[in-house]
């Protein structure tokens, strides 16, 4: 019954299922997916009709059928979507990190359709190992003698610890015990590998004599941490790598550095801040070295181990490595970012992580003169928008203190608005966006920094501005 004391009946399910427009459900969705989504459909109907709440008209096949449509499309919309990162950061963590150039995501649309010679050597036509797919490129590119390949660079840790040093002793500064993202801290790291943590020094000054002082019967590992994301500044001592090295030979105990975001090349010589190589770390003698597939280096997700070929074996014959292995997909983007490094000279202009890097702020400048006044037409008279300066970075615990200069659109709410948090909602309608823009809301602004939105991307940018007006 209706408020008005008029009897609707809801259509059965075979009616709603032989009906033109649902035949049309079922060959995109299947039967078993559009039968499941009528029954919920009539269900809500039918509570809903019971509190005299459905019209006729909303319990017509028509009616139905437009509801089960925009569920199913809801249903099978994916929960990843591409977004546009104008939050300043361009290895945002949240964001997935490095954008792949295109010769890694063809690569990888290859690997998704086609069977790959992962673990199968093509001249013996026996079994191989996946690691071989890029030891040689790893090799050339560090100066490595061996290197694997696992899923992350804190798998490249744990399992480089718990290779070495299980049951052993660890030595580590106090001013090295990280915690980065996702309370990922290296003492928990080291308790999870079964090695145990030596603090020496302090947390601003550790000198080589507490190194010295810290090597006993039961160490198995030297250890030095890249601080990711932080900085210790005033009265501070670090130990370098060039001191330790002779310390660790002396005691035949081997030396190993986690480079966190480690870099294949000097930025400098692209205007970026210099942050040490994988090639300088091997070459000032350490043993082992850990890094990033997905940060500076550029590539997909994983995590790299380089090193003296003696322990890259002990590490590769350890069982958890085969729970930490990497797939296809990982290798075969990771190939064809590492052939981008042959080239240095190409480098910026191929790989988009250093293309992004480095793009000049006054390409930035241009773009948010450009886009200033559409931004400002469909925003209306309720916010300011001006193009202004601000400061990216890189992200991703990569060189935390550096910011590179940048330039984008500056938002702030009209003076003397009564509207409620106007910031926040305007935030919230960015992401609500079908193509979602993340920026950063801080000091009264709303900012959208353009440095990762290329020239390429402009288009469908602004194609969704007008779903913005008030």
């Amino acid at each position: 019954m209706t408020a008005a004391g008029q009897t609707v009946r809801l259509p059965s399910v075979d009616r709603i299922l032989g009906d033109t427009a649902c035949l049309g459900l079922t060959a995109q969705y299947g039967r078993v997916q559009t039968l499941a989504c009528a029954r919920a459909v009539l269900a809500e109907l039918r509570a809903a009709m019971l509190a005299g709440a459905v019209c006729e008209e909303g319990a017509s096949i028509a009616s139905v059928v437009a509801q089960m449509a925009e569920r199913l499309q809801s249903q099978a919309r994916s929960h990843l979507r591409s977004v546009f990162n104008l939050t300043g950061t361009v290895l945002h963590t949240n964001l997935g990190r490095a954008l792949l150039p295109d010769s890694a995501v063809q690569a990888v649309v290859e690997a998704l359709q086609w069977p790959m010679n992962l673990e199968f050597d093509l001249e013996t036509g026996k079994r191989g190992d996946r690691d071989d797919l890029v030891e040689e490129l790893l090799r050339e590119l560090t100066g490595a003698e061996a290197a694997t390949i696992v899923n992350n660079n804190a798998a490249a840790v744990l399992l480089m610890l718990n290779t070495l040093a299980q049951g052993k002793e660890v030595i580590v500064s106090r001013g090295e015990l990280v915690e980065i993202g996702g309370a990922f801290r290296i003492p928990d790291v080291m308790t999870r590998a079964g090695a145990v943590l030596r603090e020496v020094g302090s947390t601003n000054r550790t000198h080589p004599h507490d190194y010295a002082n810290g090597i006993n019967e039961h160490t198995g590992l030297l250890m030095k941490v890249h601080c990711s994301n932080y900085a210790i500044t005033g009265f501070t001592k670090s130990v370098e790598l060039d001191e330790l090295v002779p310390l660790a030979a002396k005691h035949a105990i081997p030396t190993a550095v986690d480079l966190g975001s480690g870099t294949l090349v000097d930025l400098a010589q692209y205007g970026l801040p210099h942050e040490t190589t994988v090639r300088e770390t091997i070459e000032a003698g350490a043993d082992l070295v850990t890094f990033s597939g997905d940060k500076l280096l550029g590539g997909p997700q994983c995590g790299v181990i380089v090193g003296r070929a003696d322990l890259i074996a002990r590490i590769k014959r350890n069982p958890l490595k085969r729970a930490l292995r990497v797939g296809k997909l990982t290798l075969a983007a990771l190939e064809p970012v590492l052939q981008l490094y042959r080239a240095p000279d190409l480098l910026a202009e191929r790989l988009t992580t250093l293309r992004l890097l480095t793009r000049p702020a006054s390409a930035m400048r241009a773009q948010a003169d450009a886009l200033l006044p559409q931004l400002a037409s469909v925003l209306g008279s309720a916010y300011m928008v001006s193009a202004e300066a601000m400061k990216s970075q890189i992200g991703s615990g990569a060189l935390p203190v550096d910011q590179l200069p940048s330039f984008g659109l500056a938002i702030r709410s009209a003076p003397g608005s009564r509207a409620s948090n106007p910031l926040g909602t305007l935030e919230q309608r960015l992401r609500a966006l079908p193509c979602p823009v993340i920026g950063r809301i801080a000091q009264d602004t709303l900012w959208l920094d353009l440095r990762c939105l290329e020239d390429g991307h402009q288009a469908a940018f602004v194609a969704q501005l007008n779903e913005l007006r008030a």
